[in-house]
């Protein structure tokens, strides 16, 4: 037989596209490994703080400026950062043509590379320390933020639940209504925090919130990863 008509073994294999698929679901796949460990470090860092309670006081607290746990908070809070912006690289790829996904993706690489910019600099003060009038610009900056995050929230879910189906969008529609009534509560304590007064309960309030946004993170890319890549023809 001759040698030029010999086929190459392997032109019969089917090689698969690593970087269109693989690559995806672990960017996807961010999205669930950023929430659980935010939740984690939350419940870590509450038992690390000598005397600090889980349910009386605020998460903020855990990395406030002289918070025996601000450093842990730190150095795994950059981590939860990088693997946010992964996650939005992720959203990036899955969206094809939908411009609602991918005006969500960059709103969460966004926000995640705004609070690692400036995380270090906008923490708030030991409750000790803001009732003998020791807040400074990282306070105000602090306040900032959480604002701004629950703005982005609330524009990332507008955007986000009618790309997917009905169940989907009454979730999150559940979920805003839940972390606003929270983050209203918690709201409502600033002046007790402010005065180092007790403030029953706000810890669990501000956890509802907060758990139900990481919680509506890890379903968006539960959703994303059960979808096929850049399904245009079903929005």
């Amino acid at each position: 037989m001759s040698v030029g008509l010999r086929r190459p073994i392997l032109g019969h294999l089917h090689i698969p596209d690593i970087g269109e698929a693989g690559w995806r679901k672990a960017l996807l796949a961010c999205g669930i490994a950023f929430p659980v460990l935010w939740v984690g470090m939350d419940i870590v860092a509450s038992l690390l703080y000598d005397g600090y309670s889980y349910a009386d006081q605020t998460v903020s607290e855990l990395s406030a400026v002289g918070a025996p746990t601000r450093t842990f908070w730190m150095a795994f809070g950059s981590v939860d950062g990088i693997l946010a912006v992964a996650f939005a690289m992720g959203v990036w790829q899955s969206a094809g043509r939908r411009r609602a996904l991918r005006f969500v993706a960059a709103l969460i690489a966004a926000q995640a590379i705004f609070n690692l910019a400036l995380g270090p600099f906008s923490s708030m003060h030991q409750r000790e320390v803001l009732a003998a009038d020791g807040a400074s610009l990282s306070d105000t900056l602090h306040l900032v933020i959480v604002a701004v995050g629950g703005i982005i929230f609330l524009i990332e879910t507008s955007f986000a639940a009618p790309a997917f189906g009905r169940g989907f969008r009454l979730y999150s529609v559940a979920t805003v209504l839940v972390v606003l009534v929270m983050g209203f509560i918690t709201s409502s304590y600033a002046s007790e925090v402010q005065d180092n007064e007790p403030t029953p309960l706000v810890g669990i309030y501000e956890r509802i919130s907060a758990y139900g946004y990481e919680l509506w993170i890890a379903m968006l890319a539960i959703a994303l990863l059960r979808r096929p890549a850049r399904d245009d023809a079903h929005p």
